[in-house]
């Protein structure tokens, strides 16, 4: 096994783009798992008299050109009567100093340990939006990490229960065959037929809007892997079905051995191959998947955070040309499609047993 590890990897780095793919994405998950580390500000802090604040300015050299602890100003907001616009300027009367792993709000570190150090905290009155604030005047740069909670680990919840559904269903499809095998394959058939984004947006839709954003959460991934198993048995039967011919199954089936033994110990392992190119192949769609109800208002509500309610207020043109800091979650979103679309290439190349010399 170990051997077996270590000549993937070695082929894995022989490729430097979906290599690059695969550390982006472990920094991606290493991020927020330490979201509160990282973020200055808790997830729904907010501050009204701030909104669409630009990203604050750091500086390392002062006035007379020396090389000092970084700082910043904070800004003053104004109202321009000529043009009707709100305008942000530098308060240059009073410095504030970025720390690092200082003392910041309290958490609790993976739920259980109490802790206040951050890797990046600020001086007290201090307004630090190192990328800027919302419409609410929440930190977009604190907000990235937790709305990277939900909307890098939908996927893979949504997988675990919809890949082990479609590998059972279409591992006893393809075994029993016959009647069995056509009407389950029917009724697979039928849920495929179901246009899935459009089903997405009316169950959304219809869920109590008293509902909590983890419930919400649970709800939505329900939904995606609900719709996302059909497809996947199909093309585990269509492996079921060549695997099951095999001599050693036969031998298998001379002995005595079970339908479910056969099924789950001899033949689901077989395909196991498939089973992680699939999922890398799949998380992207259920990223998308989330982030295109949030964006809609139908996913993760405010004052919770994900890549997708954030993306939300990008829609609007005024704030794509002066506030392009609100594109960030996109920009994010299309990082990690892309790299699991990458690696997911490599690892179907690397696994398929026709690529393999």
């Amino acid at each position: 096994m170990d051997r077996e590890k270590s000549n993937f990897f070695k082929k894995l780095r022989q490729d430097k783009i979906p290599y690059i793919a695969f550390w982006v994405l472990v920094v991606m998950y290493l991020l927020i798992l330490f979201a509160d580390f990282f973020a200055i500000y808790p997830a729904s802090q907010s501050n009204r008299k701030l909104t669409y604040q630009p990203p604050n300015n750091i500086y390392i050299i002062d006035e007379n050109n020396r090389l000092v602890h970084p700082y910043t100003y904070n800004y003053i907001k104004t109202f321009d009567k000529d043009t009707l616009e709100i305008v942000y300027k530098q308060d240059r009367s009073k410095k504030y100093k970025i720390n690092f792993f200082s003392k910041g709000y309290e958490y609790k570190l993976f739920g259980l340990f109490k802790t206040n150090i951050h890797l990046i905290s600020k001086d007290e009155n201090c307004s630090l939006h190192l990328l800027g604030s919302d419409i609410n005047g929440c930190d977009v740069y604190s907000r990235l990490f937790f709305g990277g909670q939900i909307s890098l680990t939908i996927g893979f919840l949504a997988l675990l229960i919809s890949f082990p559904i479609g590998a059972i269903y279409g591992g006893i499809s393809g075994y029993l065959g016959g009647k069995t095998d056509k009407i389950l394959m029917r009724l697979a058939e039928g849920i495929m037929s179901i246009p899935s984004f459009y089903l997405l947006i009316i169950l959304a839709s219809i869920l109590p809007s008293n509902m909590t954003s983890i419930q919400r959460f649970a709800l939505i991934t329900a939904i995606l892997a609900f719709i996302g198993w059909a497809g996947f048995s199909r093309v585990i039967r269509g492996m079921v079905l060549s695997i099951k011919n095999q001599e050693y199954i036969k031998a298998i089936e001379t002995i005595g051995a079970s339908k479910k033994r056969i099924i789950l110990k001899h033949i689901l392992p077989q395909t196991s191959s498939y089973i992680i190119i699939a999922i890398t192949l799949s998380v992207p769609s259920y990223i998308l998947a989330e982030s295109g109800l949030s964006f809609l208002g139908l996913g993760i509500q405010l004052p919770d955070a994900s890549w997708g309610n954030m993306l939300k207020e990008a829609q609007e043109f005024a704030n794509i040309l002066y506030r392009p800091w609100l594109l960030t979650p996109g920009f994010l979103i299309f990082i990690a499609v892309l790299s699991f679309n990458v690696l997911g290439d490599k690892i179907r190349d690397i696994l398929d047993p026709k690529t393999i010399k």
